[in-house]
């Protein structure tokens, strides 16, 4: 079978295979779209097909919308060229679910695939004339947090951003110039309204586009580069909105194990392609069941129907409330309690892990027992009930190739908001006592206990990356397996770190006991499964 408009024309032997196929004549919504084009998407990778494409694929099945998407790669051209092209902007999403069954279904929603790396191409030739169209209603967003920075790590502009705000939008070369320059030809042409949607899993993210697109705007209008009013066209909500979303599915890269599925089956040429900026693709795309989509309804131009599709539109408060429920209870802490004691245990699978008893009562207490308490309900989706379907049914599944060591990147950068903000509640509800925390506290003297490079066994393995490691390395380089006796002296600056734990776990009670904890991780061979099994069992 082969996975092309041709090829689709063989509707049986797919359906035989188990493939659900577009329900719609994709000649016609093709030129519909060109013709008026609503939606525009930026960022061609995994989540966009498994989510946002397969969400107007059953719009497109019902009748409901005529009409499909544009997207755009900014980034790495060879995805466009390599896994859209080739196979006619189809792809396949495999469904992978917890009770070990697959859903594979044929997404025929892309009506154009557009390379936007470089602005004199005629790929963004063609962004321009569709981004002056009265019709386009939403331009929505999958290019990571990293893809609205303007700024080095050390608070330098970008050699790119910094040319560009000097050189105007004719010919920009930063993601975000080229985004700027498309709302400037936007606006050139009339100014007619637009929806700019971030979908990226980051806290506040339409803030971080606006001000992103925002600076350009500024520098623009401020040597000459752009029309004065191009700064009050982006600031008027009711001519350019940015609305904040939550977005939550798990869709790892590739995994040999599906294609194998997809071979086995007769599907040719599904081998995962590896481009020349590294980005690992395919032609198809596996991830998890469930998936959250929460978006501020602020769309001047108007909008699809997408809640028909799954997604959920309410206020930005609730957009907020919907991000610090999942980011600070209900997922994100679980994860790095996960990935923590996941790298001193062996593990290389998140899912294996929950078949530990000491590791799910680990992240049962932090979720249930000191999360809940304290968490934000944003009214539209239960605590409670997101809770259950993460530890029951999501980390479990054993098709989501997930690992300890991906998740353990970067946490000193997630402990301040994942765990910091339930210390913060406690410390203020007068009816709960931070010395009650058992869990969060555990997680903490983990990670300290993680810092020595040395599993459970005795054996040294590689820390993933994370930015404060040359800070920390020369810190617990003075501790080691069976000699913590200068614990205190060596981790108490760290502990008072407020910027990594979101509050001085001195001042906050909890200093001694992660100290206590560590020490207990730390005796030697196989401590940290019995400090578990004292606190947990």
């Amino acid at each position: 079978m082969e996975l092309s408009d041709k090829g689709l024309e063989r509707k049986e032997e797919w359906e035989k295979a188990g493939y659900a196929l577009p329900r719609y004549d994709r000649k016609k919504m093709i030129q519909h779209t060109k013709e008026s084009p609503f939606w525009v998407h930026f960022g061609a990778g995994n989540i966009f097909r498994a989510f946002q494409a397969n969400g107007a694929q059953k719009l497109l099945n019902q009748g409901i919308l005529t009409k499909g998407i544009t997207v755009a790669e900014g980034f790495d051209g060879e995805i466009v060229s390599s896994v859209y092209a080739p196979y006619d902007n189809l792809s396949i999403l495999v469904t992978l679910k917890a009770d070990g069954s697959t859903e594979k279904t044929v997404v025929g929603s892309v009506a154009e695939a557009l390379s936007a790396v470089d602005a004199e191409s005629e790929d963004f030739a063609r962004l321009r004339e569709i981004f002056r169209k009265d019709s386009l209603q939403m331009v929505s967003f999958t290019i990571t947090e990293k893809g609205y920075s303007l700024r080095s790590g050390k608070g330098l502009l970008l050699p790119d951003v910094e040319e560009d705000f000097r050189s105007g939008p004719q010919k920009p070369v930063s993601y975000m110039g080229k985004i700027t320059s498309l709302l400037y030809e936007r606006f050139s042409q009339g100014g007619a309204p637009l929806a700019m949607v971030s979908m990226d899993n980051c806290s506040h993210n339409g803030e971080k586009l606006f001000q992103a697109v925002w600076a350009f705007a500024q520098a623009w209008e401020e040597n000459g580069a752009a029309e004065k009013g191009f700064c009050a066209y982006l600031q008027d909500p009711k001519s350019v909105s940015f609305p904040w979303t939550m977005i939550d599915k798990i869709t790892p890269r590739p995994d040999a194990s599906v294609e194998k599925i997809l071979s086995a089956d007769g599907v040719k040429a599904m081998a995962p392609v590896v481009t020349g900026k590294h980005t690992y693709t395919a032609p198809f795309v596996n991830a998890e069941e469930c998936e959250y989509l929460v978006i501020e309804d602020a769309f001047p131009n108007g909008r699809p129907p997408l809640e028909k599709a799954g997604f959920i539109f309410t206020t930005r408060e609730t957009v907020n409330d919907c991000e610090r429920m999942k980011v600070c209870t209900c997922l994100n802490p679980l994860h790095t309690a996960l990935a923590v004691y996941g790298c001193l245990l062996e593990y290389t699978l998140i899912s294996e892990e929950m078949k530990n008893p000491l590791l799910r009562k680990l992240v049962e207490r932090i979720g249930y027992t000191e999360g809940l308490p304290v968490v934000t309900d944003p009214g539209i989706l239960s605590p409670k009930e997101f809770l259950d379907t993460v530890l029951r049914i999501r980390i479990p599944n054993p098709f989501m190739p997930d690992t300890p060591q991906r998740i353990a990147t970067d946490t000193s950068q997630k402990l301040s908001i994942r765990f910091g903000e339930t210390v913060k509640a406690y410390e203020k509800a007068s009816s709960l006592h931070v010395q009650d925390l058992v869990g969060i506290p555990l997680v903490y003297a983990g990670w300290l206990r993680y810092l020595l490079a040395v599993d459970d066994v005795g054996n040294p393995f590689t820390l993933s990356p994370d930015p404060l490691l040359d800070s920390l390395a020369p810190v617990m380089e003075k501790l080691s397996l069976g000699h913590t006796e200068n614990a205190e002296e060596v981790l108490t600056p760290v502990l008072k770190n407020v910027s990594i734990f979101g509050v001085d776990l001195f001042e906050a009670g909890l200093g001694q006991r992660v100290l206590e904890y560590f020490r207990e991780l730390a005796t030697g061979k196989g401590a940290v499964e019995a400090t578990l099994k004292k606190y947990l069992a």
